[in-house]
């Protein structure tokens, strides 16, 4: 990567080693200053490999019951790859994934790994234009997907570059005894044509491909929203994976091989692929649960004595709460951090934490970072003296490795500490860029430096406090939804010629999505009409509320006067 000091931002290099001075002065005790590679710079993939060596029998990933080895991770793993090779894919060749928190995820993430293939993760909880979208922009070849979302992924995919589908059930991982998960289906019927998955991990006469063991390879799309039209893949290398991993493991959790890091964020999100990528580089074991559930998820804790989690502050108050309820423990927790979604971290609730929890962890902010720069570049830990007592927003100070800086929006000269502006960040973690979206990709990553489009400021002491989005992005349950990404879809509708979507403040998620549509003449339909059109082609938090205009007001460029939009938004009106 490229250190090349951006030639409009004046200075740069005295500016970062100042900040450096001052963050030195709080930097905490217990936290090295160097990045720390227990295994070294490998692969991913040869971290599993290592592990399933040295301590094949201890647990990598617990499940609803079931139990997955070090040493069954590698060996399931290696089918995938034997099986991926069989078909004819390689290095460099795009797999999509399209399932919820499964051991079944896992085995096909470190198998597409180890094959030299592209990760290329689905949200489960997308629609036939959606995945259609994906795998177009990708190219994907095959899939793996969970059954119930066989017919929505089939409709998606039809006509397409996928050749083949792996089918798998939640059964597939489930012992007999175990009841499913909370909002798990039974009874989904097999899927026609497509392949078991079980059959493909119960195959063992196929040979294992060579592991390439290319830290700089492509190895992921994982996808974002944009300012302008759909997602865009940010490509990511097991490079860039392993710096967070490390970074996240060390600075962030203090994990160790004794650890058991519970996670229900999804697997999906690069959030929960951070999730999972930091245990099981580091040797300890995951607790990986089906979806978000206070009381499964306080159940858990107590049973399997887990030592860190992540989740939003909603989240990890409503544990709090069921342990209460159901006379659970929580004082294994060692590590516990939230995310400020709706309900944001207060001196109030880190009190009722540690007033109530019976834990000795104590509660603080996670960290600052995006799908661009694999969401961990700065860290909170040790720095529980100073977060909450100045400016709002703390998000702690950049890992050993990454810089951060503040620049003017408009000028992008750098802004003095303590003024906002723009967060830019430079990190090995960056995306190598958008995949196949050179135009995007140049306007966001610049001379080693990736220009986030986020308001924040770095305080007089060195530490990064995130303010907002300086696009529209909204966060609906904390959720990223894009009001160009729905203007996009809604303007699929044959009956809709206009649109203009904005954000509306809602008491229980946070955010919501508005879309003023304006209808083709003589058409006549309501709100609900379209909402029900949306609910068939997008996901379930992406549905916006909806108003139809007789105009969609414009500026004399053309575009969407948003300003009006929100003045609407603001006033009441059915629908």
């Amino acid at each position: 990567m490229t250190t090349t000091v951006p030639p409009h931002v004046s200075k740069i290099e005295d500016y970062l080693a100042r900040l450096r001075d001052l963050r030195s002065e709080i930097w905490p005790l217990e936290v090295p200053r160097e990045v720390i590679y227990p295994l070294g710079q490998i692969t991913i993939t040869e971290h599993i490999r290592r592990w399933a060596r040295v301590r094949g029998d201890h647990a990598a990933v617990v499940w609803h019951g079931r139990t997955v080895t070090y040493a069954e991770l590698d060996r399931l793993s290696d089918r995938v790859a034997a099986h991926l090779a069989h078909r004819g894919l390689g290095p460099g060749d795009r797999v999509a994934v399209m399932m919820p928190n499964l051991p079944q995820f896992l085995v096909t993430f470190f198998g597409i790994l180890k094959a030299g293939c592209v990760h290329v993760p689905i949200n489960p909880m997308f629609r036939r234009l959606e995945v259609r979208y994906e795998i177009e922009d990708t190219g994907a070849r095959l899939a793996f997907v969970l059954d119930d979302l066989i017919e929505e992924f089939a409709a998606g995919a039809e006509d397409t570059s996928i050749t083949e589908v792996v089918a798998t059930s939640v059964r597939d991982f489930l012992p007999e005894s175990e009841p499913l998960p909370p909002g798990a289906q039974d009874g989904v019927p097999p899927a026609p044509g497509a392949v078991r998955f079980l059959d493909v991990i119960g195959r063992d006469d196929l040979p294992v491909p060579d592991d390439p063991g290319d830290l700089d390879a492509l190895a992921a799309l994982n996808y974002t929203g944009g300012t302008t039209g759909m997602p865009k893949g940010c490509e990511h290398t097991q490079r860039d994976m392993l710096y967070t991993a490390a970074t996240g493991g060390v600075q962030g959790t203090a994990i160790t091989q004794d650890s058991v890091f519970l996670l229900y964020l999804p697997v999906f999100w690069i959030a929960g692929e951070d999730g999972f990528l930091v245990p099981l580089t580091a040797g300890a074991t995951l607790v990986l649960q089906y979806r978000y559930d206070a009381d499964e998820t306080a159940r858990a804790i107590d049973r399997h004595q887990a030592t860190s989690f992540v989740g939003t502050v909603d989240n990890v108050i409503e544990v709090m709460e069921a342990a209460q309820r159901l006379g659970t423990s929580l004082a294994s927790l060692e590590q516990v951090t939230s995310m400020s979604f709706v309900t944001k971290l207060s001196a109030q609730v880190r009190e009722r934490w540690a007033a109530e929890s019976g834990s000795s962890a104590v509660l603080r902010e996670s960290s600052y970072g995006m799908t661009e720069d694999h969401t961990m570049d700065t860290f909170t830990r040790g720095l529980e003296a100073i977060d909450l007592a100045g400016r709002p927003g703390f998000v702690g100070i950049p890992m050993p490795g990454t810089d951060v800086a503040i620049v003017d929006f408009l000028t992008e000269e750098l802004m003095p500490i303590g003024e906002e502006g723009q967060i830019i960040v430079r990190a090995p973690s960056l995306m190598r860029g958008y995949y196949g979206k050179p135009e995007a990709t140049a306007d966001t990553l610049r001379d080693g430096w990736l220009f986030t489009g986020d308001s924040g400021l770095i305080d007089e002491r060195g530490c990064l406090h995130y303010l907002g989005r300086r696009k529209e992005m909204l966060k609906v349950n904390g959720m990223s939804v894009f009001p160009s990404e729905l203007e996009f879809q809604l303007s699929q509708h044959p009956d809709i010629t206009a649109v203009g979507v904005v954000g509306q403040t809602d008491h229980s998620k946070g955010e919501v999505p508005l879309a003023f549509v304006e209808l083709r003449d003589g058409v006549e339909l309501s709100p609900d009409d379209i909402r029900d059109w949306s609910r068939q082609n997008m996901a379930p938090y992406k549905v916006p509320l909806v108003r139809v205009l007789p105009e969609i007001p414009l500026a004399p460029t053309g575009k969407v006067l948003k300003r009006e939009l929100e003045r609407l938004a603001s006033s009441p009106s059915e629908g």
